[in-house]
């Protein structure tokens, strides 16, 4: 039966840290021969084309996202929008209900890997059909856990009760705050994003966590006790190494400092920092003394990212201090041998990445899970540090952006020194030969098993 290829249907919430996640995993089951229909709005397929490494057997469909007022037009994914408007994108989703019903009559898959469309698994069942529906979370286990314990389902037994006392995680005021209000807020028409959530979870076949156990298995436990129903590792799903080289403007630039000695600081394509909070963080990075490269968006309603620049910075960095207000090549640059510091908004792709290279780790997160991230890095790993922010308002100053980048940089302090030695720990562990190829295999086998 485990020799038997499969045939899966991927259809991820759209937002590109999901929709490159989802790719992920389909580049590592089609490696092994499986067939990968993948569902994704029509014009993100040009952006997506260069991560399929096997289009013979990953074919993309591509999805007429309609549209929903109070977007702008043609928006397709969260990269089109700001976060504010993301209820109006669920609705959009939703509403390419009708396209991807028909098209899973024609396909007849195994299953359906998915996330944000609650309605799915009762979709499948409505069909008729032995299709399974897989809750293919691209955040940790952590973050589902803090948010079922926010729920507060009833609890299942006495081992769950103890696990919940045995988490360290806590959130800030502010965290806490904005977590409930999240859940509780519409995302979508007539649905709370806690109800998409839950149905999600409480619907479908079996929960996924591209994750390990050794890095989040008391969570991925928990939310099997909670949910009552098969969790599977699918392990810790890297990306393949870029096959293209770095900008020549960006090698030269970088290669005239020092080994180790560049702060880089990339906050993904969904975090817009205000005007206030942009500048604190790059005064912060100039109160360091060290060379910085930073990846930013522009704030909201400023056109460019060097009108939002500190007074003045522009001439005092010259040489020295880089923004950038455009995408750059993450990855490779995290390579660079100049970079000493990564400054990262703790997505869950951009930690698989620095966990892999040798620079050091400071957190600046912004969402609930990217937080829970950030704590566990930084708390259960000890492979970073944070940046303290207010309780109350989550506000960060230029002080403390400078003294959590001097805390990982000081390599001769005992606090550097654990750093250093847990990430090299770490980096040692995901690179170790077979582990990815053993903990897909057991995916691969745990699927054949739900088919029966």
């Amino acid at each position: 039966m485990s020799d038997q290829t499969l045939h899966i249907s991927m259809y991820p919430w759209f937002a590109m840290g999901h929709l490159t996640a989802f790719l992920h995993i389909s580049n590592k089951l089609a490696q092994r021969g499986h067939k990968i229909s993948f569902f994704l709005p029509l014009k993100t397929q040009s952006k997506l084309q260069h991560y399929n490494l096997h289009p013979h057997l990953i074919t993309f469909i591509p999805l007429n996202v309609p549209h929903v007022d109070g977007l702008p037009l043609g928006t397709e994914t969260t990269a089109d929008i700001d976060l504010s408007l993301g209820s109006l994108l669920a609705t959009a989703m939703d509403l390419t209900r009708p396209q991807i019903e028909q098209s899973l009559i024609q396909l007849r898959p195994d299953f359906v890997f998915f996330d944000f469309s609650y309605w799915l698994p009762a979709l499948l069942r409505g069909l008729e059909t032995n299709i399974k529906s897989i809750y293919y979370s691209v955040i940790n286990p952590a973050s589902i856990w803090c948010g079922l314990r926010s729920l507060v389902l009833p609890r299942k037994n006495q081992l769950d009760e103890a696990d919940h006392r045995s988490f360290s995680i806590k959130l800030r005021t502010h965290e806490a705050q904005a977590l409930d209000a999240m859940l509780n807020m519409k995302y979508g028409s007539e649905v709370t994003f806690s109800k998409r959530f839950v149905t999600s979870l409480s619907d479908c076949d079996a929960i996924c966590f591209p994750s390990c156990k050794e890095f989040a298995g008391p969570y991925s436990n928990y939310v099997e006790i909670r949910m009552n129903k098969p969790v599977i590792l699918a392990g810790p799903v890297m990306p393949d190494p870029p096959g293209t080289q770095l900008e020549e403007k960006w090698a030269r630039w970088l290669g005239g400092f020092k080994p180790r000695t560049v702060i880089f600081c990339a906050l993904g394509s969904e975090y817009i920092l205000t005007k206030q909070q942009l500048q604190q963080l790059l005064l912060g990075f100039e109160l360091t003394g060290l060379p910085f490269f930073a990846a930013l968006k522009p704030p909201t309603g400023i056109e460019s990212i060097e009108s939002a620049l500190p007074e003045g910075s522009e001439e005092r960095l010259k040489g020295k201090g880089l923004v950038c207000g455009s995408w750059v090549q993450q990855p490779l640059i995290l390579k660079h041998p100049s970079v000493g510091c990564f400054v990262t908004h703790c997505g869950s792709g951009s930690l698989n990445e620095a966990l892999l290279n040798e620079c050091q780790l400071v957190f600046l997160p912004n969402i609930i899970d990217q937080i829970i991230n950030a704590r566990m890095m930084s708390g259960d790993l000890k492979v970073g540090v944070e940046v303290e922010k207010g309780d109350e308002d989550g506000l960060f100053t230029k002080e403390g952006v400078c003294k959590a980048v001097k805390a990982v940089m000081d390599e001769d302090s005992e606090a550097g020194k654990e750093l250093k030695t847990n990430h090299a720990k770490w980096r040692e562990f995901l690179s170790a030969k077979g582990l990815e190829s053993s903990y897909i295999d057991g995916f691969v086998h745990k699927l054949h098993q739900l088919l029966g």
